[in-house]
């Protein structure tokens, strides 16, 4: 139950900074992607911000010979680059540029009852499963 409340609790902490850093308002991160236009930096400060917090907790964790609420930290081990990744960073990257919205913000911005948005999470939705189906061949 801690694991759930815990979860839960993050959850909204982390909605609530997307909604206040306004990362929800597509209109803001194309800004922040248009390098070479209109280009609004504040978001970066955002993520300088967000930096700064989780460096240090992630040291902290480190330390640490277990989690709280589970049998053991799950850290990859992978360091390879493969075609599969890259197509997925370069889908994510097309996406967020497109569309203004990643899957974090997509959802807290679902609490604005906007069509597109529900749009674009019924999109990423269904992108995640043919991704699941492709992957198992």
């Amino acid at each position: 139950m801690g694991a759930v409340i815990g979860s839960l609790l993050a959850g909204i902490l982390f909605g609530a900074g997307l909604t206040l850093s306004r990362m929800i308002d597509p209109a803001k991160v194309v800004g922040f992607l248009d390098v070479f236009g209109a280009w609004d930096p504040t978001l970066a400060f955002v993520m300088a911000g967000a930096l700064a917090v989780a460096a240090p907790g992630y040291a902290l964790v480190r330390r640490r010979r277990g989690p709280l609420f589970a049998a053991a930290f799950q850290i990859p081990t992978r360091r390879d680059i493969e075609p599969r990744l890259l197509a997925g960073a370069g889908l994510f990257g097309l996406g967020w540029g497109l569309a203004g919205f990643c899957p974090g913000p997509a959802l807290a911005a679902l609490a604005t009852g906007l069509a597109p948005v529900g749009l674009f999470v019924l999109a990423m939705i269904g992108g995640m499963l043919l991704a699941g189906v492709l992957a198992r061949g």
